[in-house]
C-alpha cells in the first residue's frame, strides 16, 4: 500500500478515534465525578452518611473495574443496540467505552476528594455552608489538580480501549490495525498507526501535566 493510499485511511481513522475518545471522556467526566462524589458523601463520617448506599455504589464500581473491556464490549451489545440503534461503528463504541471508564474515573475522583484537607471542610461547615456549597466550592475546587491528573490517566486508557473497539467494528485506528495491519500484513500501515497512537497519548499527557501544574499553582 502506497503512502497516498494510506493517508485518507489514517485521517479517517484518527478522526474516528478522536470522536470516540472525546465523547466518552465527556460522559465519563460527568458520570465518574458524580459517582465519586457520592462515594465520598455517603461513607461513614461523610457529609451525607448512608453506609448501605455507599456499599452498593462501591460494589458497582468494583464490578465495573474488574470487567475486561473486550468482554464488557461484547456483553452489552444488546444494550448498545437498543441505545444507539446499532452495535457497530463509532457511535456504538462510545457506549462500552463510557461504561468501562466511569467506574475507573470514579475511584480516582474519590481518591482526589479524600486528599482535601478536612480542616478546610470543617471551616466551611462552621461558616454555615450547605452540603452543595461544600461539594462544589470546597471539595471539587480543592481537588482540581488530582481530578485533572485522574482525567488524564482516564483519557489515555480510553485511547487504548478505542483501539480495542476495532475488534468488533468500532472503527478508528484499531479497526485499521486489524483490517490492514493484521489481516493483510501491511507493515507500513501498522507502524503508522502505532506512531499516531503514541502521538495522541503524548499529546494528552502533556496537556494533562500542564493543566495539573496550572491548577496546583492557583
Amino acid at each position: 500500500m502506497t503512502w497516498d493510499e494510506m493517508v485518507p485511511l489514517l485521517r479517517q481513522g484518527t478522526l474516528e478515534t478522536l470522536q470516540m475518545t472525546v465523547w466518552s471522556t465527556l460522559f465519563t467526566a460527568l458520570g465518574g465525578t458524580l459517582l465519586g462524589v457520592l462515594l465520598v458523601l455517603t461513607e461513614r463520617g461523610g457529609l451525607l452518611p448512608v453506609p448501605a448506599v455507599n456499599k452498593v455504589l462501591g460494589a458497582i464500581v468494583n464490578v465495573g473495574r474488574s470487567l475486561p473491556f473486550v468482554i464488557l464490549m461484547m456483553a452489552i451489545i444488546p444494550f448498545t443496540r437498543a441505545l444507539v440503534g446499532t452495535s457497530i461503528g463509532t457511535q456504538a463504541a462510545i457506549v462500552p467505552l463510557t461504561l468501562s471508564a466511569i467506574p475507573f474515573y470514579a475511584r480516582l475522583v474519590e481518591t482526589a476528594l479524600r486528599e482535601v484537607d478536612p480542616g478546610v471542610v470543617a471551616a466551611a461547615q462552621a461558616m454555615g455552608a450547605s452540603r452543595g456549597q461544600i461539594v462544589w466550592k470546597v471539595l471539587l475546587r480543592e481537588a482540581r489538580p488530582g481530578l485533572a491528573a485522574g482525567l488524564t490517566v482516564t483519557v489515555i486508557a480510553l485511547i487504548g480501549y478505542s483501539a480495542m473497539a476495532g475488534a468488533i467494528g468500532g472503527g478508528g485506528l484499531g479497526d485499521l490495525a486489524i483490517r490492514y495491519g493484521y489481516q493483510r500484513f501491511e507493515t507500513g500501515m501498522m507502524m503508522a498507526i502505532l506512531v499516531l497512537l503514541i502521538a495522541l497519548v503524548q499529546a494528552v499527557q502533556s496537556l494533562g501535566d500542564l493543566a495539573v501544574r496550572r491548577l496546583t499553582h492557583r
